[in-house]
Formats: C-alpha cells, sequence, structure tokens
C-alpha cells in the first residue's frame, strides 16, 4: 500500500489519501461503531483500520476476480462498509454501492448492468430475495454474508458459490501478491442515479474526481482531527461517501458510524459530533418534533417564535444579509435579551444534536426556507450545498462565515459553473464524471465534448458567485392556462406545517395545482379530534371539514406563491412514501411518475369535482 506521500497535495488516489493518513496520524481514533455484544461503542485507530483493511485486500486478490473487477456492497454503514470499499480501491477494483434497503428488483438489475463479479451482503437472505428475481448474473464469481448466524451456506443456490465473511478472509492470509494500485484516471465507484422516472444509469467517477472534490471541499468546509462526524447517510449516496467518508479521512477526523435512522436521536446526544452531514429530511424531521410539542401551549409557541425572530435578524446581521424588521404584532417576548432566549429556547433544541455541533452541512436536496430560518435563527451552524451524482457530488456549499441561506453557495475551487440555455446550470472541472457506464448516449446528452456537464437544474448566480437554485428543468409544471410552476419549492413550503409529513403537487395541463399528501400521525390525531372525527376511520381523511382545514393550512403555507400555484384541491392518505413502496429513491426523492400512477384515481376525482 502506498505509503510514500507526506503532503495532502501529492494525492491523486484514494488508497494514496488513506496511506497518507495512517502514515501522519496512526494512533488518532479513525472510527467508532457500536458493538450489540457488548454493548459498547468500540473504536479502530487508522493504524488498525490500515491493517483490517489490508486483510480484506489480501481476500479480494486470493478470489482471482478479473482486473479492475467490480465489487456490489450491499452493507449497511460501518466498518465492513468501509473496508470492502477501501479493499476494493486498494486492489484497483471498483466499488458499486448499493442501498441497503432498495428493492431486489432494482438491485438485481444493477448487479447485471454493472457486470458485478463480487457480491458482500450482510444477511443471506438478502441474496435469496435478489436471485429469486430470475435476473442472470453472468459475471457474478461469489457472494460473501458477513453476518455469522446466517444458514449454512450450503443450502444456497449452488450457481453461484455463497461463503461465510470469516472463510472468505482466511483466503487472505498468508503473503498473497496483491495486484498494481489505481492510477487517477482509473473508476473509483460506479454510483447508481436514483432513477426517478426510468432505470437508474451507473455514473462512472475516477479517483481524480473523488480526490479533486476532497481536496476542495477542504478549503470551505475545514474540518480537522478533533472532529467527530455521525455517518447516518447510506454509503451508497455519494454525498456520503465523499462529505462523510472520504473527506473526514482526509482532515484525520473521525467517523462515528450510527446504529439505525430511529436510533439516530438518541445516537446524537451520545456521540455528540462535530461535523453532520445530511439531507434535509433529517431537519425536517426535527422541527416537526420541535412544533409538536409547542403546539399545545400556546406560551411556549410565542416564546420559541421569538427566539427565532431575534435569533434570526442577529444571524443576518453577522452575514451581512438585509435585516429583516422585528415584526411588530410579536409582543414583549421578542424585547427578551438574546442571552435569555437562547438558554430557554436555543440550547434545548441544540442539546437534540448533541450539543457540540461546530458545522452542519444539508445537501442532496433543496432545504426549506424556514427550515434554514428556524435552526440559522436559534444558533445551529447550518450550511446548505449542491450537488450531484455526476460531480462527485459537490459543487458548491456555503460557508460558516459566508453564509447565504437563499443560495447554495459559491462555486468550491477549481470548479467552473455558468448558465446555459433555459438558464440551466452548468458545471466544468476535474470533479465532473467520466460518464454514464455503458450509456454512450446518455452521456452525450448532458456531457458536451469539451467537458461541461449540464445539470438539468435551473439557477442564478448572484452577489458575486453565489448559487441560487430555481428548480428542475423537467420538474416544471405547466398548467393548461399556461402558468409555470416549480413542484419542489411548492412541496417544501407545504411540508412545513406538521400536518403534513409529505407532499406531492400536480397539475400539468391541468385547470388549476392540486396535492396529495401524506398526514403526520400524531397531528392528524388532533386535528381529527377537534372536528370530532375517528382519526382511524378512512373515511375522517375525506371529510370536507378537514379537507376545508387542510387547504386552509396550505393556503398559509404557500401565501407567498403566485394565486395560481396555490393548490386547490388536496388528497389525504395515511401511507407513508418510502423507498420498499418505490414512491421515493434511496436518495430519497419523490419518484413521480409511480406517484402519479398509483394515485390516478384520487388525482382525477379532485378534478372532477372541481368542474
Amino acid at each position: 500500500m502506498t505509503s510514500s506521500l507526506t503532503d495532502l497535495r501529492d494525492v491523486q488516489t484514494l488508497p494514496q489519501l488513506l496511506a497518507l493518513r495512517a502514515g501522519q496520524s496512526p494512533d488518532a481514533e479513525a472510527y467508532r461503531q457500536f458493538d450489540a455484544a457488548s454493548g459498547r461503542w468500540a473504536s479502530l485507530s487508522w493504524a488498525q483500520a490500515r491493517e483490517r483493511i489490508a486483510h480484506w485486500s489480501r481476500a479480494i486478490a486470493a478470489s482471482q476476480l478479473p482486473a479492475q473487477a467490480h465489487i456490489a456492497v450491499l452493507l449497511p454503514n460501518g466498518l465492513d462498509a468501509m473496508s470492502i470499499d477501501q479493499a476494493a480501491l486498494a486492489t484497483g477494483c471498483v466499488p458499486v454501492p448499493l442501498h441497503a434497503i432498495d428493492n431486489p428488483g432494482s438491485i438485481a438489475y444493477i448487479l447485471a448492468d454493472a457486470e458485478v463479479s463480487l457480491l458482500m451482503v450482510s444477511q443471506a437472505a438478502q441474496w435469496e430475495q435478489i436471485r429469486a428475481v430470475g435476473t442472470a448474473f453472468p459475471h457474478l464469481q461469489a457472494v460473501v454474508v458477513t453476518d455469522a448466524a446466517v444458514a449454512p451456506p450450503a443450502a444456497m443456490d449452488s450457481s453461484v458459490p455463497v461463503l461465510h465473511l470469516a472463510d472468505w478472509l482466511a483466503r487472505g492470509t498468508g503473503e498473497v501478491a496483491l495486484p498494481p494500485e489505481p492510477a487517477a484516471g482509473d473508476l473509483a465507484a460506479i454510483v447508481y442515479t436514483s432513477g426517478t422516472t426510468g432505470r437508474p444509469k451507473g455514473v462512472m467517477l475516477t479517483h481524480g474526481n473523488v480526490v479533486a472534490d476532497v481536496k476542495a471541499i477542504l478549503g470551505r468546509i475545514t474540518p480537522v482531527q478533533e472532529d467527530v462526524f455521525l455517518s447516518f447517510l447510506p454509503l451508497s449516496h455519494t454525498f456520503e461517501r465523499t462529505g462523510g467518508y472520504y473527506l473526514p479521512m482526509a482532515a484525520g477526523s473521525c467517523v462515528a458510524y450510527a446504529r439505525s435512522v430511529p436510533q439516530l436521536p438518541e445516537d446524537l446526544k451520545t456521540v455528540r459530533p462535530t461535523v453532520l452531514v445530511s439531507v434535509p429530511r433529517i431537519y425536517e424531521r426535527v422541527h416537526a418534533r420541535l412544533i409538536e410539542t409547542l403546539s399545545p401551549s400556546p406560551f411556549k409557541m410565542k416564546l420559541f417564535e421569538a427566539a427565532q425572530d431575534v435569533g434570526w435578524r442577529r444571524f443576518c446581521a453577522a452575514q451581512g444579509l438585509p435585516v429583516p424588521a422585528s415584526d411588530p404584532a410579536g409582543g414583549w417576548l421578542r424585547a427578551l435579551p438574546w442571552a435569555l432566549l437562547r438558554r430557554l429556547v436555543a440550547a434545548p433544541l441544540l442539546a437534540q444534536f448533541g450539543g457540540r455541533v461546530r458545522v452542519a452541512v444539508s445537501g442532496g436536496a433543496p432545504l426549506s426556507p424556514a427550515i434554514a430560518r428556524c435552526f440559522l435563527g436559534l444558533g445551529l451552524p447550518l450550511v446548505q450545498g449542491y450537488g450531484m451524482t455526476e460531480t462527485t457530488p459537490v459543487v458548491s456549499v456555503n460557508s460558516l462565515d459566508d453564509n447565504d441561506p437563499g443560495t447554495v453557495g459559491r462555486a468550491l475551487p477549481g470548479v467552473e459553473v455558468r448558465i446555459g440555455e433555459n438558464r440551466e446550470l452548468q458545471v466544468h472541472g476535474p470533479i465532473v464524471m467520466r460518464g454514464y457506464w455503458k450509456r454512450d448516449e446518455d452521456t452525450a446528452r448532458v456531457l458536451a465534448p469539451d467537458g461541461w456537464l449540464g445539470t438539468g437544474d435551473q439557477a442564478e448566480l448572484v452577489d458575486g458567485g453565489r448559487i441560487r437554485i430555481l428548480g428542475r428543468i423537467k420538474e416544471i409544471i405547466v398548467t393548461s392556462t399556461g402558468e409555470k410552476v416549480p413542484p419542489g419549492d411548492l412541496e417544501l413550503a407545504i411540508a412545513a406545517d406538521p400536518l403534513f409529513e409529505q407532499v406531492f403537487v400536480v397539475g400539468e395541463q391541468r385547470a388549476f395545482i392540486a396535492c396529495v399528501a401524506v398526514v403526520q400521525a400524531d397531528e392528524w390525531k388532533r386535528l381529527a379530534g377537534e372536528l370530532g372525527l375517528d382519526p382511524q376511520d378512512p373515511a375522517s381523511l375525506s371529510a370536507p371539514a378537514v379537507h376545508k382545514a387542510a387547504l386552509a393550512r396550505i393556503e398559509r403555507q404557500t401565501a407567498s406563491f403566485p394565486r395560481y400555484a396555490v393548490p386547490r384541491a388536496v388528497y389525504l392518505t395515511r401511507e407513508p412514501w418510502t423507498i420498499e413502496n418505490t414512491f421515493m429513491t434511496p436518495t430519497l426523492k419523490l419518484k413521480r411518475n409511480n406517484l402519479v400512477a398509483y394515485y390516478a384515481e384520487a388525482i382525477e376525482g379532485m378534478y372532477r369535482k372541481s368542474k
């Protein structure tokens, strides 16, 4: 393994990055993971991590896979996922990260399309479900199961050998010759995009892409060796791979692996991270719980609003942004000193994140302005960024001292951006992908011969280079009256109301905008009780009084939108949209085509009633 480099500026590949880190701080804490057997968190130093990865690398070499073989990783975040990823990179192989809760059909498609030679799964049952799809895997040579408690591999289909992790690792003992390390232009991953409207495409990212993005981010976010990251976004997500995995490696920071998303609130308080890399959904959940807790007490809600208002004006002043006038209807609470408001309101909120976060990054999807205003006003150092899988992924991000939450920051050093036809944001630089795996025509549609990538997002450049995202080019709803409505912004605004857990708006070539919304269980129970309805009765969701109350809430949340953009009809459901039921992508974006098809009858019903 490479060990001669002593300066990050000379690093060109990910194995070199690991070697540099292990050489510079061998005894520092690298990874932390909860050990269920002992009930305690256990740590691994960088030197120990390097030895662990070396063992896994020898096991790969002993497997006699083809040169630059594709290795699929279907594991939850943790030491095993890190080890197989690093070992694949060290042996010149190409990781193909898979989402641990993606559906078997989607995974089977990726395994076949990516020509995977080795699959790493946590449970034998996962492989059984994938195999049952019936897809042929002519390149697959072995499946390795990490859970030692699974059924004996002998009970599995013999056409593809299924091995326990311990047996597979035993192949790597002794002196097994390792293949040559990769070059900067070699692939570091094939990451499949979410596929909101069709089959997912494999984005080819090189070592040079990833290293360039990591180096550029370091100059904007500046993590240090004393920082602790809490890893909970799936490592199949490029945002987590670059920002929550390779970035802390470059900085020498520790990565603690959260046990699960349901246990995230407890892990935040136990690990007490200093850096958070998250998607807006996590911040939205915390905000929704906060509003739900405060709603029964008018005084507590007014105190919260006062603290948020005062804090937001303080934030704007500190950042040199226009300072809004204080709401004259806010009352005497807004005259309280900030020190008191911080102690009564802000401190308890920040404690939910562990109490020592010094930078929280939001990316992967737009962050609601209401959520940004809340957390920034109450003192969470939240910065929003922008990127896409095809750009490894980070293109831009705000910094703590140059933070305009109405934008996604300025382009990273070495990254060029421009506005093209139809206001499309275009990106050029070393972070831009090589192309889509086996999809030359798709590559040519977005990547010009001169290296400029069309993002599909509309944007404008403001204030000397800050990027403001306006919406997706292909997701603009055009009503039958010719009005253009960006659904994402509208959905974010509506979802800021605690009644609506998830929101999907429709109206393409219709006379008006309508929406389908998933209700939040506790808030729905409260509203149904106020209206004298049974919250468990499905018919209650379509009661006229509920429809009227929901539309009134929607109108309040969309007061800043043009009148034509405000939904005039709503259909409510208690069924959440998840990855498993195919309504959301692994990166938690709505699968609009699937939702339109599933709710076709309900959507038609909303428009019929209006006639």
